[in-house]
């Protein structure tokens, strides 16, 4: 009973919570940890780390960036932005040291994460049917990374705008802005297909 008690208590903790509860003992980070294992770990495979142990090791680096500089978390952001800003920066430093060129999806099951983009460009082809998820994901591919990591933070990762805004460290009018440039560039890519 207590350990169900317990369950419910860390999935209602807000995320302030429970970096207020770490501040004030640090084995409470392991429930930081797990809330955001899982997630940050699709969002570093969708940027386009294919090796799972290079992922595992880039993850448990964003978590120990993340304890660090717990005590500089400015809490007027969201603290899921936060965490997403440092794993975006700690992938981005990996791919230029590996000089990797991310790519969008591996797993054959986040495809159905395609649909979201299909929809929103409201994309088919010259006979009127839609794009694949397979087409989609090489036009996305095709694009710059600054352009790709948008789209993913946004279809993929579902990330509003204000979001983003903190991830990238750019204003939220620029995301708008980018997306809509990405999204066009998506298009006109299909339309060279």
């Amino acid at each position: 009973m207590a350990e169900t008690s317990r369950h419910n208590e860390q999935q209602h903790s807000s995320d302030q919570d429970l970096v207020t509860q770490t501040l004030a003992n640090k084995q409470a980070f392991a429930k930081i940890v797990r809330r955001y294992e899982a997630p940050l770990l699709r969002y570093i495979t969708r940027l386009g780390c294919r090796d799972s142990s290079t992922a595992q090791d880039l993850l448990q680096e964003i978590f120990i960036k993340t304890y660090i500089h717990l005590n500089d978390y400015d809490h007027s952001l969201q603290f899921s932005s936060w965490i997403y800003r440092i794993a975006h920066n700690e992938i981005i430093s990996s791919f230029r040291k590996e000089k990797n060129s991310p790519c969008v999806l591996e797993r054959e099951g986040d495809l159905f994460l395609f649909d979201k983009v299909i929809d929103d460009l409201e994309l088919s082809d010259q006979d009127g049917q839609k794009h694949s998820a397979a087409e989609i994901e090489v036009a996305v591919e095709r694009l710059d990374t600054r352009s790709r990591e948008i789209i993913v933070l946004k279809f993929f990762e579902e990330k509003r705008y204000e979001e983003i805004s903190d991830i990238l460290q750019i204003p939220e009018g620029t995301v708008a802005t980018m997306i809509n440039r990405a999204k066009k560039k998506i298009k006109s890519y299909l339309e060279e297909s």
